[in-house]
């Protein structure tokens, strides 16, 4: 049996997606800046993508962006509102210790450049308060970026509050919703988000294609110069064909966010409940009430993730430790660090991420499937021995004894 349970990290493209593509990949290929029939189907195709996304965010056409994915429109919009913030002398921005990379290594870039950057604590829930922001935010802060739903643990942050204490003090806010995009519902306009980014990928559509919303009144930046595409503000021939998919693919994931959404978090909660009841020292990392329909993350004492993750592959399950976009780094995940976990289980991670296609069988099969390689490592384990004979105490014991609720 194969189980593909790494949907947080790539999903698969839809037919639907696809074969919206295929028409712009083979005889509609035309360039959507060209005058001629050929390129003004393609342009049109735009407009009409454009609109489609707009409408799943509660947005205008024209506060969309097209972008080559999130990674890039988060670096936009970061670096947009620090040079917009620079020239009216505020170099102040905050955010917090577990966002994705795509996030820390451009507020790294920008410190060398001389900006101040505020990294917030995050709760051991993983879950960030108002009164953290609001406490965070100085007279020359410029910007508040916090994701809408972590990449790994999948809890989800409480979006409007946030930036509501931001816009109190006259901020814009950033969110990576990433994650959230047709996962979760988000109108914009609702929430007070100033930009947001998101993939397509995520949501299977292709790779290589996400946006940036940008509200009407927030200046953006250019961050690759050029042409005219993109009202200017994205110098590079638009990728058509990709996307019409990622539109194609939104429209689908909100149609059916609803329903999709109670299946995977009926899934979810039966994978968590097994796991918790079956599995000794184990512990679930963030919240469970705040947290992502399809989203299990686990760490797992007295193993290591690396050896779990080979031996899950041979049984035919596919699953991460923590965010794909690190998976070469030997280093513990720094989201579970910024939740408070010690390095001997947050190296003992394990990453569970549901899809359209998973299943009840395919959920126990996983399972299952875990816990035979978890009593496998664990018989090889010279720690694990040590703590049957009471010569090492459990970290996760510690948790329980100081009230965590989700640890076994």
């Amino acid at each position: 049996m194969y189980v593909y349970a790494d949907n947080a990290a790539t999903t698969k493209v839809s037919p639907t997606a696809v074969a919206a593509m295929m028409p712009f990949l083979t005889e509609e290929y035309g360039n959507p800046s060209s005058f001629y029939s050929l390129g003004q189907r393609a342009a049109e195709a735009l407009v009409k993508a454009r609109e489609t996304v707009a409408e799943c965010l509660g947005a205008e056409p024209g506060e969309i962006y097209f972008t080559g994915g999130g990674s890039e429109s988060d670096n936009q919009a970061i670096r947009s509102a620090a040079f917009v913030g620079a020239k009216k002398g505020k170099r102040h921005i905050i955010s917090t210790k577990f966002e994705h990379h795509a996030v820390l290594h451009t507020l790294e870039q920008l410190e060398r450049e001389g900006f101040d950057v505020t990294l917030l604590d995050v709760h051991p829930n993983g879950v960030i308060t108002v009164e953290d922001v609001a406490n965070a935010i100085r007279e020359d802060t410029c910007l508040v970026t916090i994701m809408f739903a972590n990449n790994e643990i999948g809890t989800i942050e409480p979006i409007r509050e946030l930036a509501a204490a931001a816009h109190e003090a006259s901020v814009a806010f950033h969110t990576d919703a990433v994650q959230a995009f047709g996962h979760e519902p988000i109108d914009v306009n609702e929430l007070g988000i100033d930009m947001l980014s998101a993939s397509s990928h995520k949501i299977y559509g292709p790779k290589g294609v996400g946006l940036l919303y940008v509200r009407r009144g927030v200046k953006l930046q250019n961050l690759l110069d050029g042409g005219q595409q993109e009202r200017g503000r994205r110098g590079s021939t638009e990728n058509v064909p990709g996307i019409v998919g990622f539109a194609r693919a939104a429209e689908l994931a909100v149609d059916e966010l609803a329903p999709e959404h109670n299946r995977q978090l009926a899934l979810r909660d039966h994978a968590i409940r097994r796991i918790l009841e079956e599995i000794p020292s184990a512990k679930l990392n963030g919240s469970w009430e705040s947290r992502l329909a399809n989203n299990v993350n686990f760490s797992f004492e007295f193993i290591e993730g690396e050896g779990m993750l080979l031996q899950l592959a041979t049984r035919g399950i596919c699953v991460s430790s923590g965010s794909a976009c690190t998976s070469g780094s030997l280093d513990p995940s720094h989201v579970l660090l910024a939740i408070g976990l010690p390095h001997e289980i947050a190296h003992g991670s394990l990453r569970l991420t549901l899809g359209r296609d998973t299943t009840l069988e395919d959920v126990d099969f996983a399972v299952d499937s875990l816990k035979a390689t978890l009593q496998n490592l664990r018989m090889m384990s010279p720690l694990y021995e040590d703590f049957q004979q009471g010569k090492v105490e459990s970290v996760i014991e510690r948790f329980k004894a100081d009230g965590f609720p989700y640890a076994n």
